[in-house]
């Protein structure tokens, strides 16, 4: 699991979930990906991805502005988020982040659906990074001067334009991770929002 997250209350927290959801041995693992602005989650996109993440290395990557949050796998872009404040859509930039790779016990929902328990008999379980890097945009102690970090300029961490803008390629790989991939969409979910869909599913992906 890598979540990046606010260091606030759990009621107002921002989030960004990259998961990998175990399963019984030889089964394929399940990528999770999730935004939670403050506090409130429920945007889930799942992959089934074209490799086995337990047998080697890869690059994982969240890319996460004050204008769109990506998700990456092998420099790949398998999912975008974008600010859509101007329709009066909450995004998560008014908080700084942490970052956290932890293993943690989800077996309640996160093993098919709750059906596949952890073999306790295993223990421990491990978990391996290497080649980490972050690129960020640090926040003072006091945690006051967000605002400068939301401002892209020169003397930033990001310039403008690259702040998420995608390239032909990268919109042709996203669509082909999205139509061969793809498992589960809270945007096509539409018996869980009883037919009332959340308002950024009407809007372009990219």
């Amino acid at each position: 699991m890598t979540s990046p997250f606010v260091l606030g209350t759990p009621n107002s927290h921002d989030e960004i979930d990259f998961e990998f959801l175990g399963n019984v041995s030889g089964q394929p693992i399940t990528i999770h990906t999730n935004v939670f602005v403050l506090g409130n989650g429920s945007r889930e996109q799942q992959f089934k991805p074209w490799f086995d993440p337990s047998a080697d290395f890869h690059s994982y990557g969240i890319f996460w502005s004050p204008y769109v949050i990506m998700w990456s796998v092998d420099g790949t872009v398998i999912r975008v988020f974008r600010n859509w404040e101007s329709k009066g859509l909450p995004f998560a930039n008014k908080q700084p982040m942490r970052i956290l790779c932890s293993i943690w016990n989800g077996d309640y929902w996160a093993t098919e659906n709750g059906q596949v328990k952890i073999n306790w008999a295993n223990a421990p379980f491990t978990s391996h990074y290497t080649n980490y890097r972050a690129d960020v945009c640090v926040i003072s102690k006091g945690g006051n001067d967000v605002e400068r970090c939301t401002v892209p300029n020169r003397n930033n961490w990001f310039v403008e334009p690259a702040y998420g803008k995608l390239s032909a390629d990268q919109i042709e790989d996203l669509m082909r991770v999205r139509r061969d991939y793809m498992v589960y969409d809270y945007c096509t979910d539409t018996k869980r929002f009883n037919g009332t869909m959340p308002p950024e599913c009407s809007l372009p992906i990219y």
